[in-house]
């Protein structure tokens, strides 16, 4: 039984993030909706009712459901990821590290907060399709903003590993705001030309440039985050002299493990429905995965402060103690004290 149109993305291009309006396989009627043909923007009555050559009531079931799953862990992580906004914007000091962990918490609540006005809007079937085209368009945004940002906190901390002189003397003080500016405006640049190019010059016809330019874009990414954390993690273990790893490259190592169980399926499903035209599960299942991604940052974040501390403490003092800057000293790892390296966000 199919509830909906296709997504405004995916019926357009490479990645779509926003997902089909209860539904996963949208019917060729259906890919006609694109840019508002349903009558008002809402769903008319034929699609709501359910024609021959949609959704089994099963699918149905779990579309459904994967949407509430989806409200409720965006609402936790909205909450846990303003935690960590509050406390590294207003109680704790800016170091170059803490610079990228604010980036990420704010792409990460961005992504949840589409998110939930997606799921809202598939679960209400109250769809206006400009609104539900630029909120997809923004989800995705912040989707490869935070995948940049994993690249590349990786990237910096490998280097600063294998090349340690010069993160202490030649880094630039406010590199880590410099690359983080960066990624916001390439992010948002790319979004804009493709949304216009695709929803006004060329409404009607496939892009392929900028399937293209996104697909190996976001290869590029992944393999960059993969190759910088497994040699961060083969240098530390075999550089240092203690056992446990320091918490800022477990941290690193989680955050990127997170993404890749949960937050990598979603693009791969997006490439292999828009390439080959696969859809072998529904996308809301890949969007509640993305959201547990988002969601999950916060709470490694105090899970890797907390470690080796018992009783209570200030969140602030277990996320401050989470960042501490950390670096290599003659083969060995030593704590840098929080204060001693600030940055401030341009």
């Amino acid at each position: 039984m199919s509830l909906g149109p296709e997504s405004p993305r995916e019926e357009q291009g490479f990645l779509g993030l926003g997902p089909p309006i209860m539904a996963v396989s949208p019917t060729p009627q259906q890919r006609e909706y694109g840019n508002g043909s349903a009558t008002e923007g809402r769903l008319n009555e034929s699609e709501v009712s359910g024609t021959p050559g949609g959704f089994h009531f099963s699918e149905h079931v779990l579309d459904v459901w994967m949407h509430v799953f989806s409200l409720l862990v965006a609402s936790l992580g909205l909450l846990g990821n303003g935690t960590v906004l509050w406390l590294l914007g207003f109680r704790i000091q800016r170091t170059p590290f803490s610079v990228y962990i604010l980036n990420l918490a704010g792409a990460d609540t961005l992504f949840l907060c589409c998110s939930l006005l997606l799921s809202l809007m598939n679960l209400l079937t109250c769809v206006y399709p400009i609104t539900y085209n630029v909120v997809a368009y923004l989800q995705y945004m912040f989707y490869i903003a935070s995948l940049n940002l994993l690249s590349a906190i990786t990237t910096e901390r490998c280097l600063s590993v294998l090349f340690p002189i010069w993160y202490q003397c030649l880094r630039s003080k406010h590199m880590s705001a410099k690359v983080c500016s960066g990624i916001w405006a390439l992010a948002g640049m790319t979004e804009v030309i493709e949304f216009v190019t695709r929803n006004y010059v060329f409404p009607h016809s496939f892009c392929p440039n900028f399937f293209i330019i996104h697909f190996l874009w976001f290869l590029l990414l992944t393999c960059v985050m993969c190759v910088s954390s497994l040699t961060l993690l083969l240098r530390v273990q075999c550089s240092s002299r203690r056992r446990r790893l320091p918490r800022l490259y477990l941290l690193v190592m989680l955050t990127v493990l997170v993404f890749l169980l949960f937050g990598l399926p979603l693009g791969l499903q997006d490439f292999i429905n828009d390439r080959f035209k696969i859809d072998f599960m529904p996308f809301s299942l890949f969007q509640s995965l993305a959201c547990v991604n988002s969601c999950m940052n916060p709470f490694i974040y105090f899970f890797v402060g907390k470690q080796g501390h018992k009783g209570r403490e200030s969140l602030r003092l277990v996320l401050q103690r989470a960042l501490g800057e950390e670096q290599e000293v003659g083969g060995g790892m030593r704590d840098i004290p929080h204060t001693n390296t600030q940055e401030t966000s341009s």
